[in-house]
């Protein structure tokens, strides 16, 4: 029989969790996360994790698997994604991914180039660099060692910058010539889906639920990681900006102004990621109905005996 996966993307905000629930529930399966923020067990409010409630609805995989302290990756994540899919897919023929991370849903649908691995004397080098100089030091070197990939890659994403730095001073080679994008084969048929709203109502979500972080503690989430604030993971939109506040050089109002303002950049971007790819069939979140139509056609396609899709 066909095994199908079904992947859910769209920027942060724009109901990805209960969309990807009720598809799930629909073809009674289970819910891989590719949201790199959410991998983690000590922050829950600023990243938006699904809700108990929600969680216990569907069986989830990738959320809260991780501490913030761990060393994780997208090579990591697609070795533990295809094996969770094989235990899922021996079971049942359906699948489904969501997530607004990009190169985590790219990991599990096309595979990762053959990239040196991590080298931690260069990463804690890079990161000594970055505590004391900054990103921008960070985004000159990177400038000046792959232009081709400064001018694609999100130059306020330290993690990607890290890790570019890291294979172009291991190798003395540019970090996009490893990159050749070859599509790896798989042995499930990918249908994919994504959030779609106007521009003005995703901006509205994004800041009520900003408010509704504050409210629910985000405050003393940000606190308690202070201890921690100098790792990767944390360098994040909702934990920079807090962090500035504890530190003194922003208000609470400015920081919470600075966090809807940031996360509205990042749902462009994530947007521009996600336009690019024509695979991917638009729905509003709203829309269950029309999805469920959507990829029940697709499975039809891929050889799926209409009394399974009943």
């Amino acid at each position: 029989m066909p095994s199908f996966l079904i992947t859910v993307a769209g920027p942060t905000a724009s109901g990805k969790t209960a969309f990807s629930i009720e598809l799930a529930k629909h073809f009674n399966t289970e819910i891989l996360s590719a949201d790199s923020r959410q991998f983690y067990r000590e922050i829950s409010i600023g990243t938006s994790k699904p809700s108990p409630e929600q969680l216990s609805e569907v069986p989830h995989h990738f959320v809260g698997n991780l501490s913030v302290s761990d060393e994780y990756n997208t090579y990591l994540f697609e070795e533990d994604a295809i094996r969770c899919l094989g235990k899922i897919f021996s079971s049942g023929s359906v699948a489904v991914m969501t997530g607004g991370s990009g190169l985590y849903l790219d990991a599990v649908c096309n595979g990762m180039d053959a990239i040196p691995p991590s080298d931690k004397e260069i990463r804690r080098e890079l990161e000594t660099i970055f505590e004391e100089d900054g990103i921008e030091s960070l985004q000159q070197r990177l400038r000046v060692l792959d232009p081709g990939y400064y001018a694609e890659v999100d130059l306020k994403n330290p993690r990607r910058l890290f890790r570019a730095l890291e294979v172009c001073l291991l190798t003395g080679k540019a970090y996009s010539s490893f990159r050749k994008k070859t599509r790896h084969p798989r042995p499930f048929t990918i249908i994919k889906t994504g959030m779609e709203l106007p521009r003005e109502v995703l901006y509205e979500r994004i800041n009520s639920r900003v408010d509704a972080m504050f409210a629910a503690g985000l405050v003393e989430e940000v606190r308690s990681m202070i201890p921690y604030r100098h790792l990767t993971s944390l360098n994040t939109v909702g934990y920079r900006e807090l962090f500035d506040y504890f530190d003194g050089s922003l208000t609470l109002d400015q920081a919470a102004d600075l966090i809807k303002k940031n996360t509205r950049h990042y749902a462009r971007r994530q947007l521009t990621w996600f336009r690019r790819d024509k695979e991917i069939k638009w729905f509003n979140p709203q829309d269950v109905p029309g999805a469920v139509e959507y990829v029940k056609k697709k499975m039809r396609e891929g050889g799926l005996s209409k009394i399974v899709l009943k």
